[in-house]
């Protein structure tokens, strides 16, 4: 695959306070124990590819990031990390490297994905198109879309409020229409022309932009040069090539006269719709009397899509409640993507690991080298990571706990996250909190629904 890679992988995410820290960016975060950069630059790897670049916002996220891939991926994989302002968005990382792009299609993927998607496919599809973008789209996880957002310990139960709208031609091959999270919020209007052209759309609310994408180098360099403002992929370059890839939409009346809404261009569709929406269609013929004395509209660049297998894993870890489903799903139903062997248990617990008379350790668990619990503690579907010891009598459920955790006898923790090098006295119990590295918290201490951070001096 001649394409040239460009993974982003952020920095210190401010909705992933209290798991980041100075020294733990956001590609850095342990998912079953493994930064979640790597299972991309794996799966790069298993596609065959050879060099990539990944694009890291801050210098001392990416010193942090290079020193790792240097470690973990030393003969493996040629990766040039570079450094771009901190804030500059997905739109504005591409635009700062633009000038180390030389390809002619480029494929740009986010470093907090999880997933097996096939890279070969994609650019295939790319390629067979002849494509200005191609958009990979796959199905709505359980938790909620990709992109919805930070949730807190106190909201962590609350169904994902954002949904995705796309709309596709009656092929499945063309992006006629996206939107999401805040602009689903309001009426949807749909440019008549593109109905006009394409005969009738589709309307999905069951598939999400995995943030996967292919550009032709120019076209995307070119969108950017032009649009100084565009901060984001997903929500400011795709839309735009989205909504003029019809000749009428290429001029700047037009495209002008599109995005303000007339309605003589545009087709109002109230939000009360979505709100029962599983998969509709809106048929041309609806709208036809409208629109007999325009031309066929020539499509000038083609938008495809690429809708992934629903067999095929595909999760961002974009939030705290994402966070928790990852690495949940990762020692159950998507264990497969660890390369490990589960025990006839149904649990990975390494050989080192030391366990005290009458503790148990139960289906869908991790627990990771060096770790040691007393007696009659309880683990349930919780990933414990290395060198964490655990006293007598501790009880842990639906939760994470990182490297080199001390957890006290008689604790109980809950639907917890818990960092590195935290200190749990003696009967603490925690429910639905996120602790953040280095913290103690004291004995006897009943904690629900927080956020518990170490003051920095």
């Amino acid at each position: 695959m001649d394409f040239q890679i460009v993974v982003l992988a952020g920095g210190f995410s401010k909705t992933l306070l209290p798991l980041v820290s100075k020294e733990l960016p956001k590609a850095l975060l342990p998912v079953a124990d493994r930064p979640v950069l790597s299972f991309i630059l794996e799966l790069l790897e298993q596609s065959g590819i050879k060099n990539a670049i990944v694009v890291v916002e801050g210098e001392s996220a990416a010193l942090l990031i290079s020193a790792w891939i240097s470690r973990a991926f030393e003969d493996r994989l040629n990766v040039e990390v570079i450094a771009v302002p901190e804030d500059v968005g997905t739109a504005g990382a591409i635009r700062e490297i633009g000038h180390r792009l030389t390809a002619k299609d480029i494929l740009v993927l986010s470093g907090d994905l999880v997933t097996e998607i096939p890279l070969g496919a994609v650019a295939a599809a790319h390629r067979r198109h002849d494509a200005m973008v191609t958009s990979v789209l796959c199905s709505v996880t359980v938790s909620g879309p990709l992109d919805s957002g930070a949730s807190s310990a106190k909201d962590k139960g609350k169904k994902a409020a954002r949904v995705n709208i796309i709309g596709l031609d009656s092929t499945k091959t063309f992006l006629l229409h996206i939107a999401a999270g805040a602009d689903v919020e309001k009426d949807i209007r749909v440019q008549k022309s593109i109905l006009h052209s394409f005969g009738q759309m589709e309307i999905r609310s069951d598939l999400m932009d995995a943030h996967m994408y292919a550009f032709k180098r120019s076209a995307l360099l070119d969108v950017l040069s032009q649009n100084d403002k565009f901060d984001s992929l997903r929500r400011d370059v795709l839309p735009y090539l989205v909504q003029t890839q019809l000749k009428s939409t290429l001029s700047s009346n037009g495209a002008q006269s599109e995005e303000n809404g007339h309605d003589k261009d545009t087709l109002q569709i109230q939000k009360k719709m979505f709100s029962q929406l599983g998969n509709a269609s809106i048929p041309n013929g609806s709208y036809a009397s409208n629109l007999l004395s325009d031309p066929i509209l020539k499509q000038t660049h083609k938008c495809v899509v690429y809708i992934a297998n629903k067999t095929k894993y595909c999760a961002r870890l974009n939030s705290i409640q994402a966070f928790s489903d990852i690495n949940r799903d990762l020692v159950g139903d998507a264990n497969h993507l660890l390369g490990y062997t589960l025990s006839s248990q149904n649990n990975i617990v390494d050989p080192s690991v030391i366990l005290g008379s009458k503790t148990t350790v139960g289906p869908q668990c991790m627990v990771r080298e060096g770790s040691e619990m007393g007696d009659k503690c309880s683990v349930k579907k919780s990933i414990i990571g290395r060198h964490c010891r655990i006293g007598s009598n501790v009880k842990i459920s639906n939760s994470i706990v990182m490297n080199h955790v001390s957890i006290g006898d008689g604790c109980s923790i809950q639907g917890s996250i818990i960092c590195s090098n935290v200190q749990i006295q003696e009967r603490a119990s925690l429910k639905d909190c996120q602790v953040g590295a280095g913290y103690v918290v004291t004995a006897g201490g009943d904690y629900k629904g927080e956020s518990l951070v170490k003051k920095e001096k």
